[in-house]
Formats: C-alpha cells, structure tokens, sequence
C-alpha cells in the first residue's frame, strides 16, 4: 500500500495506473462505516484510493478542528487490512493557497439545514471534494448516505461541473442498538450514548409511521417525544432533491435529524 503525501505524488501515482479507480474521501479516524465504503469500493474497481484529510475549509470558527479525531497509523492499518492500493494523506498546506479559487455551494440548497446552523461549511466541503477529484480522476466516488445533504451537493457540483464521475450511495451503518457510526460518537459520555440512541429510535418510529400516515406534523409529535437531546436543531422532510415537503412520498422522503447530546452535534437521517 502506497502512502502519498502530497496532490505531486497522488498525480504521479494515478498516472502510473492502468483501471479504474475507486474513491473514498474522508477525514481519518476510520469505522465500520467507512470500511463499508472502502470495501464496496474494492468490490467494484481495480484499484481503490482513500484519502484522509481533515479539511480546515469545512470547519466554522469554534467547531471542533483541533480536537477531531485523528488515528492515522491505525487508519493505515484498517487500509492496509482492507487491500486498499493507496492512502492520501495530504496537508492543509499543499492543497491550500492563501489567495485561491473558490467554489460556493448553490445559494439556496447550500444554506438550508446543515448549511443553515453550519453556513460556509458545504463551501469548504465541495472546494476539497472537488480538488480530490481532480487530483485522484476515479470512475466512481463512494459517499455514506448518513451525510444526505453533502450527498446530494456533490452530486450537483459533479453535474454541474460535468466531472465524469459516477457518485456511488452507500446505506448508513449503525451500532447493534442503532447508532449511527460517527467518528464524533467517541466524544460521547456513556449516559450521553444511552440518549443519543433516542435519534436512531424517533427516525425508525417516522419510518414505522410513515406507512400509516402521511401527515407530517403527526410523525414529527411522536418523534419529539421520543428524541432526549440536549438541543434539537432541527427536524427536517424533504424529497430526496432537498425540496421541503409538507406530506411523505414513499420512495421520494428524507428525513433528517441534527441535535446536541453533552457538547457533541450528531447528524441522522433515514431514507423513506
């Protein structure tokens, strides 16, 4: 397996490939949920590249930059594991410039939700996604459902940007009593865990609903009652092109939840 520490030897190293080349971007502090992608990456390529890289351009002013999670010789480790051909590891400094091109995410599904309580956050998110395509060229890029919202911008951003890139949706992981796999769940407490679970419990009883009513608002009460967090952020239905809906569709629903459990923000979704 092949460490590549800077965009230079990432180019050279894809150069050198004869196949196709599957992707999975992430910022480290690996799980089952990225080893799912890794492994259906695997799956469906010759070669398979993963990029660790916790993205400074993402994080707003006071969020948790300095203290996310990094593990990278155990991530190495999982990759090696994994059989995957490559690891990028590059640095803020050589993807960055202090005067760059920017991309901004579309004004209004890019400030709706996470884009909202986090606003500049899917900037920085489509700027480093966009720089990783150019340098790693794969055929497919694989993204957790769990992230819906950034999903669906760089579906946009691959689209609008006619990237020749196929965005592969993998299903969300979860714990054995439902939680979602998050690299943010170590900051957890054991008490704040045991009511965390509440998130995963209110999007499986909507679900259940779901197909007894499509009343929002009657989903929504029972999901309240259900949810023990610190700060809710937000419930959220939408259809699965981020529009607002004020009904489920079956087959075309999302529904998403962002709250605080102690001082750790946990995004969840399920797809209806």
């Amino acid at each position: 397996m092949k460490i590549l520490n800077s965009p230079k030897e990432a180019i050279e190293f894809r150069k050198a490939l004869n196949g196709s080349i599957g992707f999975v971007p992430t910022m480290g502090a690996l799980h089952e949920g990225h080893l799912s992608l890794i492994e259906k990456a695997i799956s469906e390529n010759d070669f398979v590249v993963v990029s660790i890289f916790v993205n400074p351009t993402q994080f707003l002013p006071g969020e948790d930059l300095d203290k996310y999670p990094r593990r990278l010789e155990a991530d190495f480790e999982i990759c090696k594991r994994a059989g995957v051909d490559a690891v990028f590891t590059p640095t803020a400094e050589n993807m960055y410039t202090k005067d760059e091109v920017l991309i901004k995410a579309p004004k209004i599904k890019g400030y709706i939700l996470e884009g909202f309580n986090r606003p500049g956050h899917f900037d920085g998110v489509l700027q480093v996604v966009n720089k990783l395509f150019n340098i790693i060229k794969p055929a497919k890029a694989y993204f957790g459902k769990k992230d819906a919202q950034q999903l669906y911008l760089i579906k946009q951003m691959v689209k609008n940007f006619f990237f020749d890139i196929e965005i592969v949706e993998c299903e969300t992981k979860r714990e054995k009593d439902g939680l979602a796999l998050s690299s943010r769940n170590v900051y957890l407490s054991d008490e704040e865990r045991k009511r965390a679970l509440s998130i995963s419990k209110a999007l499986k009883r909507a679900a259940k609903l779901s197909s007894k009513t499509k009343n929002i608002e009657e989903i929504k009460k029972e999901m309240l009652d259900i949810l023990d967090v610190d700060e809710l952020q937000y419930i959220a239905f939408v259809d699965r092109d981020f529009n607002y809906i004020n009904k489920i569709k079956p087959g075309d629903t999302i529904i998403l939840i962002a709250a605080k459990v102690g001082n750790t923000r946990l995004i969840d979704n399920i797809w209806i």
